[in-house]
């Protein structure tokens, strides 16, 4: 006789004396009514399964408990954990219905385990957390229930995808998800007027504008009929600016507003006579600019050199961009935004967007290795007040940094590289990148599907979460939208994907071949965007009603557009390798799927046919789904930098302070967010996964200096290694704020400065500038304003003239178009303009790596390259002066920048350098602060400013410059080496034994440990 199903609560505390990580976390969460008050957590688990009596107690002792360290009670343990019952709180959260718990997901497969109980036998578990509060001593007691409970809502948990309750969940049976009704719907188009086809697109979240469906009805009016849900869902998922980049693909007519500088056009002075190209007499006009531009750049360079023809070799065409690593295998690199879904629900935003990038490599040709994950993120000021409908932004970067870090953790993949960036605008609108490099061997770099072939749907099953995703990333951010596109928030689950890693990778190298003939990763749009492209040119007929599902209640339009994540669409010959494969993914308790057949009953016409429980629900013309998006002529309109206004310094209102102390300057700058070191985040990280790290973020003795790139050593027998830099310079766009960041701003000189720093990151350890492969983002807010068009525009044309002048080619990218926030009472914020860089290298042999801290007492410091008058935008400008220097920002010169890289490289190459920085962020000084930190030894400096002012000359931040420590004997011969080669090249002083950083002709004297608390401290959480 089988055991009665029951439902059973099991907590499980910390022991006493044992520490209370998650009560820790919250405590430093709590507002100031709160303060001091203290809690108590545990981890809750409510079980259905068929138990029998004390079973209960043996899954707690066998399953839930380590009895090092914890305790379990079963049921509600009654009072507050030792706190005073009169004065205690209690809140428990919990995940809504059909979010996804991988916690629960894991513990229900091995509750059958250890009951050793079959499939068909009733097992389901929810896990939720428990915390026991009671309010400090020196803080008031009555009424502390009711306050807890009011920041609780928000401070434990994100109502998104949370319920936070103030009683302890019952131990009841699961509720039975509802059923669906299927039913054909059909969307009547035929007769609407404009604002009625506006209507239909703004009540089902589709962000087309008026034009796109008036295409779409004009189509359909051809049929004869009205579309379905599901074909209007597929091609507003398709059409979405998230997936089909339809402003950077537009005709763009460029125009300098009245008074704009006359400069305003000059950017476009080496385009003159090219194809896509017209002039007018106040601007120009760009056919197609993401072509003219960021692909014009790889393509002309390809043109040029056979050497980087043959060494590219698979660009803009595949889920990442291929170049060649050796004579076996190829490197691959993705990077993308998650940035609307971190918004609303930050730690479940950065671990999709992260697990995306690696399937985005997994979906590389025949699918690549995943060997490294990189991470940006840009959010408001650490301690700003978000306006209502945001989160603060100290919550926001916890939450993503530990989204990316958990999701790979799990999944083995180290996070190497990256960044963080903060601006008060970023404050609605956060930015997530995220990125992924792969090793793939070059035989297995393409695949298509072939008729015949069936649509394999591998990993997890679909549910609700992330319906909408695309279109919702293609929309401004509101204070509402939390409760309007909750479920536009994937939820992750690394354990699944690593399996499915696992099983691709098994797949294609397949004793006799791969297991299948093409695959991709399925992202954004879900099922309609990965077998829409896959089937683009075979055509593609699937059955929604044969994928898993996570719940019952789903409609067939749900089931094709859901961006449930770790899913996977191969495409796979009918026969043996259909049994090889689904016998794969048993073996490693993987979800497989049979969804269908690529191709069409009219071979020459290929169609998307979309069929529920047997009945037609959605049949598209592939030429229609894929070419049929109108494409306009927008306007961009640039009306010049906006000069900030003069402001009295940020510092000199917290503390005065003498601005020419440039002592204290250097400890203020190196204790802003974005100056200060981010060990708080680079520690989270697992470097080491893999064993092949060879320059990790972190270096120096002690491990606290900032690496300016990290190479990887991906295979094992070779010394050939992989660099990974990147660079941004969003305070140098045309964004002009309260805080006085952007001076005279241009998002031109913006991003060449982020393409200059990208490539002295990678310099800086050793990587050839003649063999890097780029990738840009784009991250602007709405460009249906012709003024931040204009800023785009300026952006392309100057990732092309960027190009070309390193010789880099632009290997795969990504755009995010609608970043700004509308909050309640009517305002606009915008992001800065940010466009992220992200450079990667081939380096021959990782031991001639070098590191950015200072290794020799007595060896020369150099800085090459050289420094202006040019302040705007700088963080010494910001902070301690706003009338130091010129309020022009700096300009980089296309023809010194790469030659001094060349250079630099050169001098690597040859061993003739010990240590190497790039001066960026709060000019030259910080930089050498910086690498005596690493490398904890002084530097007694001992240059001349010469014609500029000693503050302006030690913290501008003109961009080319690199800061060298290079052995005593080889001074001379390399200052030589440097001017005779066009460069500014000066000795900045000695490498001192003596942890102190001194200035004498400037009244410098500063203690590096000093130096190193004030960097480390803002931001050491």
């Amino acid at each position: 006789m089988s055991a009665p199903t029951r439902t059973v609560r099991i907590e499980v505390w910390p022991q006493p004396g044992q520490p209370d990580p998650l009560a820790r976390q919250a405590e430093a969460h709590l507002p100031g009514e709160l303060s001091g008050a203290q809690l108590r957590s545990a981890a809750v688990y409510l079980v259905t399964a068929p138990l029998e009596e004390g079973d209960d107690q043996g899954l707690a002792d066998r399953l839930l408990v380590d009895p090092a360290s914890e305790l379990a009670w079963l049921g509600a343990r009654p009072g507050r954990h030792g706190f005073t019952p009169a004065h205690a709180a209690t809140a428990e959260v919990w995940p809504l219905p059909g979010v996804m718990d991988p916690a629960a997901a894991s513990a229900e497969l091995a509750v059958r385990q250890v009951l050793r109980v079959d499939g068909a036998a009733e097992v389901a578990v929810r896990t939720g957390r428990r915390f026991d509060a009671a309010p400090g001593k020196e803080r008031p007691h009555e009424g502390f229930a009711e306050r807890f409970h009011q920041w609780a809502g928000r401070g434990l948990g994100n109502p998104v995808v949370e319920s936070v309750q103030d009683t302890c969940e019952p131990a009841r049976p699961h509720p039975a998800p509802p059923g669906y009704a299927f039913e054909v719907v059909s969307v009547p188009l035929g007769s609407l007027d404009d604002a009625g086809l506006a209507e239909v697109s703004r009540n089902g979240a589709m962000a087309l504008n008026t034009e796109e469906m008036r295409a779409i009805q004009a189509h359909f009016n051809g049929l004869g009929r009205d579309p379905t849900d599901v074909e209007l869902e597929s091609l507003a998922q398709t059409w979405s600016e998230h997936c089909v980049h339809k402003t950077l693909k537009s005709t763009v007519r460029y125009r300098a507003a009245a008074g704009a500088p006359e400069s305003a056009l000059d950017i476009f002075q080496s385009f003159a006579g090219r194809d896509g190209f017209e002039p007018l007499a106040d601007g120009v006009v760009i056919d197609n600019l993401l072509k003219r531009t960021v692909a014009a750049a790889t393509f002309d360079l390809r043109a040029q050199d056979p050497a980087i023809d043959d060494w590219l070799v698979s660009v803009f065409d595949d889920n990442s961009g291929i170049v060649r690593f050796d004579e076996h295998d190829g490197v691959c690199i993705k990077v993308e935004t998650h940035n609307h879904p971190s918004a609303i629900e930050p730690y479940g935003g950065a671990a999709t967007g992260a697990g995306g990038c690696l399937r985005d490599i997994l979906g590389t040709g025949l699918a690549a290795r995943p060997i490294a994950a990189t991470d940006v993120f840009c959010v408001g000021m650490p301690h700003q007040t978000p306006p209502t409908g945001a989160l603060s932004p100290k919550y926001v970067l916890e939450r993503v940094v530990a989204g990316v870090r958990d999701y790979g953790n799990r999944m083995g993949v180290p996070t190497v590289n990256g960044a963080v960036h903060f601006h008060p605008d970023y404050v609605g609108n956060p930015l997530v990148y995220c990125g992924a490099v792969g090793l793939i061997p070059l035989d297995k770099c393409f695949g298509d599907p072939e008729p015949g072939d069936r649509i394999i749907a591998l990993g997890g099953a679909t549910g609700r979460d992330g319906i909408h995703g695309a279109t919702f990333s293609s929309e401004s951010l509101t204070d509402q939208h939390a409760d309007a596109f909750g479920h536009a928030v994937q939820i992750g689950n690394p354990i699944t994907e690593r399996k499915l890693m696992d099983v691709i990778l098994q797949a294609r190298d397949w004793p006799g071949g791969p297991l299948f003939r093409a695959i991709t990763d399925c992202g954004a749009g879900g099922f309609s965007s990965a077998v829409g492209e896959m089937g683009e040119k075979v055509g593609a007929q699937v059955d929604l009603d044969q994928a898993p599902l996570k719940y019952a209640g789903l409609s067939y339009a749900e089931v094709w557009i859901s961006e449930a994540q770790e899913r996977m669409v191969l495409a796979v010959p009918p026969g043996e390798q259909i049994e090889a494969l689904r016998t794969l993914c048993a073996s490693e308790d993987l979800g497989f799927a049979d969804l269908g057949t690529f191709g069409s009953a009219d071979a020459g016409t290929p169609e998307l046919v979309l069929r529920y429980q047997g009945n037609e629900v959605g049949r598209l013309a592939m030429g229609f789904l894929h070419d049929g998006l109108p494409k306009p002529t927008r306007d961009a309109i640039w009306p010049g930098p906006a000069a900030a206004p003069a402001r009295p310094p940020r510092a000199a209102l917290e503390k005065p302070l003498e601005t020419e102390n440039l002592g204290g300057a250097l400890l203020r700058l190196l204790g802003d967010p974005n100056i200060a070191s981010k060990r708080w985040v680079v520690r989270q990280y697992d470097h080491e996964v893999q064993g092949g790290s060879a320059v990790k973020p972190l270096v120096g003795p002690a491990a606290e200096g900032p690496g300016d790139a990290s190479v990887l050593r991906p295979k094992p027998g070779s010394y050939k290694g992989v660099v990974l830099g990147c660079g941004l310079a969003p305070h140098l766009s045309e964004k002009a704020t309260a805080e006085g960041l952007a001076d005279n701003g241009d998002s031109y000189w913006a991003t060449l400065a982020a393409m200059d720093e990208a490539a002295r990151n990678a310099v800086c350890v050793g990587a050839d500038p003649g063999r890097l492969a780029i990738l840009d983002n784009f991250c602007w807010p709405r460009c249906t304003d012709p003024a931040q068009l204009g800023s785009l525009t300026r952006a392309a044309v100057a990732c092309y003239d960027g190009a070309m002048a390193y010789r880099a080619p632009f290997v795969s990218g990504k755009d995010s178009l609608s970043n700004q926030f509308e909050t309640e009472d009517g305002r606009t914020i915008t992001i800065p303009p940010t466009m992220l860089i992200t450079a990667m290298g081939v380096i021959d042999d990782v031991r001639n790596c070098v590191t950015m801290d200072l290794k020799r007492p007595g060896a020369a410091l150099l800085l090459v390259g050289g420094s202006t008058g040019a302040m705007g935008g700088s963080f010494y400008r910001r902070l301690m002066d706003p009338n130091a220097g010129s309020g022009a920002i700096p300009e980089l010169d296309l023809k010194l920048g790469p030659a001094a890289a060349r250079w630099v490289a050169g001098r690597i190459a040859e061993g003739r350098v010990l240590s190497a920085h790039d001066a960026s962020e709060g000019g030259w000084l910080v930089a050498a602060a910086e690498m005596a930190i690493g490398g904890a030894l002084g530097l007694a400096l001992d240059v001349d400013p010469g014609r500029l002012a000693p503050a302006v000359f030690a913290f501008g931040e003109a961009p080319g410059r690199y800061l060298l420590e290079v052995a005593a004997q080889d001074e001379a011969a390399l200052l030589e080496s440097a001017r005779s080669s066009g460069l500014a090249c000066k000795r900045l002083g000695r490498v001192s034994a003596e942890p102190d950083l001194v200035w004498p002709a400037q009244g410098v004297d500063v203690p590096v440990d000093d130096l190193h608390h004030a960097w480390i401290e803002p931001l050491d959480w």
